[in-house]
């Protein structure tokens, strides 16, 4: 059995996760180049596998646009944010950001459940669970950095600790 073609809303709206996903690459990107200038080296070096991580999410969108033989785009990209004013604020704005992209993506589930794109679908729900696991690992970051509070010794070690943790454990 044939698949059919994606229609033009699911293509437009898979070309646009496309984007999505390379303005996270860049934006993790910006945040590790940030950690990294300020001394943050262990933070820099996650946030740079994160960034790899999101381009990867990117690539697996594309290439399923072009498999289903439509075209996937390569966005053009504004520049993002690179100002930050300490660690906390990154990983809060992480979490929002995943949340964002968390909708997002519901956004298209739902959009594949009504034109009856049950391929796309399917493919999307490595995008739902993964959404779960980047949620989860902010969320328990910024518990970390909570109980850190203001103590410079224990930003140190969380530092040094990210260094070592791989993005797929989702910490």
């Amino acid at each position: 059995m044939l698949l059919k073609e994606l229609s033009p809303k699911i293509l437009a709206a898979l070309n646009q996760q496309v984007e999505m996903e390379a303005a996270s690459s860049q934006y993790y990107l910006a945040m590790a180049s940030w950690a990294e200038v300020q001394g943050y080296n262990g933070t820099a070096q996650f946030l740079y596998r994160h960034s790899d991580e999101e381009r990867t999410h990117m690539l697996k969108l594309l290439k399923y646009i072009n498999e289903r033989g439509a075209h996937g785009l390569v966005p053009a990209l504004k520049q993002p944010e690179h100002q930050f004013k300490n660690i906390q604020a990154v990983f809060d704005l992480v979490f929002k950001h995943e949340l964002a992209v968390s909708k997002e993506i519901n956004n298209l589930v739902d959009l594949c459940l009504f034109e009856k794109d049950y391929a796309t679908h399917n493919f999307m729900q490595w995008y739902v669970t993964e959404q779960i696991e980047e949620e989860r690992m902010a969320r328990h970051i910024l518990d970390k950095l909570k109980l850190i509070g203001e103590d410079k010794g224990g930003l140190y070690i969380f530092d040094r600790d990210l260094a070592t943790l791989d993005t797929a454990d989702k910490y």
